[in-house]
């Protein structure tokens, strides 16, 4: 993932544009873990073996960082004040070189207060799509809910996306989130490997059938005014 940021010229700092890149392919990730690995089991979390189990099947996970109800703020797992095995923060650790090189505070800073840009979704969005092989899972408890990477998943977990499911992922990303909307929709191309090319405010994505995505602009940006085949 981290390659398709030099290809789509991600700016430096740009916590949005950062986001943006990593939606598109997370949100499909999600929802194909939800129905590959969740499966509406129960969830259990064993940190010291390193593992998260649904129903009788385990995975090896990462810890990511936790939510704290009580005091609405969000703590990386580099943190480590539970003094966990070193062998579950790594993914973290590498979150956190890669936001110091990137100068992305969010990444950087071990603990800051919880909002609808910074919070765990948000940050698990960006550790894991950064990163290749990763799902992520939110693990709810009584003081807040901690973060988990799981990795050893089914291979459908990553794989491309037809036209419907890709029209219906970018069509909510774009009604949910504050995004750069050119970076989004070339990022998440990038990931489904779907050939593309531009066609001046356009994109023209070369699935089963073509999709044209329309972007107008809106001040500086760039917004996708319509999608639709051809």
């Amino acid at each position: 993932m981290k390659q398709f940021l030099d290809q789509l010229d991600v700016p430096h700092g740009d916590w949005t544009a950062l986001f943006s890149a990593c939606l598109g392919k997370m949100i499909s990730v999600q929802q194909a873990c939800a129905e590959y690995v969740v499966k509406n089991e129960d969830w259990n979390v064993d940190l010291e073996r390193g593992v998260i189990s649904f129903g009788t099947r385990e995975y090896p996970l990462q810890f990511i960082g936790s939510e704290s109800a009580s005091s609405g703020t969000w703590l990386w797992g580099w943190e480590n004040i539970n003094d966990f095995p070193e062998k579950i923060i790594r993914l973290a650790r590498e979150t956190r070189e890669f936001g110091a090189a990137q100068q992305i505070e969010a990444l950087t800073t071990d603990e800051f207060d919880l909002n609808d840009t910074y919070n765990g979704h948000n940050l698990s969005i960006v550790t894991c799509g950064l990163a290749d092989g990763y799902a992520y899972y939110r693990c709810p408890h009584n003081g807040g809910a901690f973060f988990v990477g799981l990795s050893d998943v089914p291979d459908a977990v990553f794989d491309p996306v037809d036209l419907p499911r890709f029209v219906s992922v970018v069509t909510q990303c774009i009604e949910q989130f504050a995004l750069d909307h050119r970076i989004f929709a070339e990022a998440f191309l990038l990931w489904n490997r779907t050939p593309y090319e531009a066609d001046g405010d356009a994109l023209i994505a070369h699935f089963a059938q073509d999709l044209r995505i329309e972007f107008e602009r809106a001040g500086d940006d760039l917004r996708i005014a319509s999608i639709a085949t051809l």
